[in-house]
Formats: C-alpha cells, structure tokens, sequence
C-alpha cells in the first residue's frame, strides 16, 4: 500500500514508521529540523515496546512530490488542520482513502470540505507519543490502539482494508460500526485531562483527587455525554464512572500535550478539545458551564501564542 503521512509528530512518525516496517511504502510529510533530521539519519522510534529505526525514509515537505497514494493518514495539530488539507488534495486520487486520527470531534468533517468527504473515514487513536528531538519519536505506551470507522457504520472494503494493514503493524487495532460513538467518548478522556491540566499547570496526581476539582472533571464529562445526546449519539450509561478510572489510573506526573504546549508558550489545540464543546452547546442549546469556564481561563494564553507563532 502506498501510504502518506501528513504530520510526521508523535502520532503520525509513530504509526508511519510501524507501517514502513511492514514494506508498505510510506512517504513522511514534515518540515524543518525534523524533515531534514529524518532525510539525513531517518525516522526513529524509541519505544517501551521495541525501538524501530527507518532508514532510509521517504519525507518531504512538498506532497507535491509524492502525489496520489492508497491512504493518507492525518496527524497534524488540529489547528493546522485546514492549511495542511489544502496542501494534501496533491495526495488524493480518485481512490484515496484519508483518515484523521486527530484530537476533537470533526477533523474528518474539515479535511473532507477540501479533498471530499467521499474520500473520509473517521479514526480515534490512544497513545503516548511525542518527538523528542528532530527525527526522534518517543513512544511511552505500553499498548497503543486506533479504532477506523465508516461515518455511515458500513463495514466496507477500504475500511477493513486500513484495518488489515494497521493490525499487521502491530497495533491494536478495532474497526467500529458507530465510530461517533468512539470520537465523543475519547473527547471525554481528552478534554478534562487538557482543560484541568493546563489550567492548574500540575501533574495529574496533584489534581485529580482534590474533591472540589474532581467534581468540575466529572461535571465536564457530564455535559460532553449531554451533548453527545443531543447530536444523536448515545454513549454508553457508564462512560463517565469508567473514564474518571481511567483518570485514576495514569502515572502521577502524567501531563497531556496540550498542558504541555500551554506550558511551552505554544499554541495549543484549545478549539479543537475545550472550545467545540461550548460551540456545539450553543448549537444545540446544552448547557456546558465548566467547558465554558476553562476555555474563557486558557483562551488568553492561547490568544497570545497564535500571535507570537
């Protein structure tokens, strides 16, 4: 299969490189340091699974270069989501497949208005990934997963055909007939854990079993599953009992990377997790106070990064 990875970061060099490992032919789109890090030495994957070294590997930052290939996989930061679609369509034929394993809720819906929804499949991920330095990956989990799913929930050739391949890499890897349905609930993870996190600007052991903070978490998740009701999606009655045990159970100098942006002074994906549940509140007229609340707190920080980057 030929494969494009657009954003080669912790998601997309992690993946891209298990799947060049498997002979797939798999061209790396990056920029800078790191792109030319990855021409010059390859792409390394340092990981508590086994570390994995592609060299030579295939990048560029021109998709131009590459053209249409079977499947391209969409990694980048959720706000580079509309720029890097446009330079993609170069990597788009007539049977493409594109998937988004982005955080948020409707990366597949931004990247479809530019290369057509025709082409879209929608993908949630979990892992611990990050780049440690140009041409380094650190991969931190112990057992990665992505679930792929048709937006319609039909079992379809090319979606088991990406699930196939993403299995034989290695990865845990589920193919799901209500995928929404995956995408609200890894929202429900994500965002408490951004929003508290980069508010309190602490490790995950410091916050997450103060009482009065622990009910705002769980408020949270509330208002995505009421929200996730309102768009016709129901979620499993448990979701937000067994998601605050997943809270409980990461390290306790656990951050997630977007904490780990607003720390830096970067940008971060605030729109992406916090900010479309108070958009889609306003849309369907649910009440999201706490989502309210963390973004109007993170959104000045966020306001300045976007005009110092």
């Amino acid at each position: 299969m030929r494969i494009a990875v657009v954003g080669t970061g912790g998601v997309g060099g992690y993946y891209g490189a298990r799947l060049a490992q498997k002979k797939h032919e798999v061209s790396f789109i990056a920029r800078g340091a790191h792109l030319q890090a990855i021409q010059r030495n390859g792409l390394q994957i340092k990981s508590v699974l086994s570390d994995l070294l592609i060299k030579p590997a295939r990048a560029t930052d021109k998709p131009t270069e590459v053209g249409p290939v079977d499947l391209v996989l969409f990694c980048t930061k959720a706000y580079d989501t509309a720029s890097a679609a446009l330079e993609a369509k170069a990597l788009v034929g007539p049977t493409t497949t594109v998937v988004s394993l982005q955080n948020g809720l409707d990366a597949h819906e931004h990247i479809g208005k530019v290369v057509g929804m025709e082409h879209m499949i929608a993908g949630v991920t979990g892992l611990i990934s990050t780049p440690e330095a140009p041409g380094i990956i650190k991969m931190a989990s112990d057992s990665p997963w992505v679930a792929l799913g048709e937006l319609d929930g039909r079992l379809t050739p090319r979606v088991q055909a990406v699930g196939d391949a993403f299995r034989e890499a290695g990865v845990e890897t589920y193919v799901s007939e209500s995928i929404m349905v995956e995408l609200w609930t890894k929202l429900m993870i994500v965002s408490p854990l951004a929003g508290f996190g980069s508010l309190t600007r602490l490790p995950i052991g410091d916050y997450r079993s103060v009482p009065e903070t622990r009910i705002l978490i769980a408020g949270l998740k509330r208002e995505i599953a009421d929200l996730a009701a309102a768009n016709h999606v129901t979620l499993q009655a448990d979701v937000v009992e067994r998601t605050l045990a997943g809270i409980d159970g990461l390290p306790l100098l656990w951050k997630s990377s977007m904490q780990l942006d607003v720390e830096s002074g970067h940008r971060s994906e605030l729109e992406a997790i916090i900010g479309v549940i108070c958009r889609k509140g306003r849309e369907r007229g649910v009440p999201t106070p706490v989502a309210e609340m963390l973004y109007a707190a993170l959104l000045p920080a966020d306001l300045k990064a976007r005009r110092i980057a």
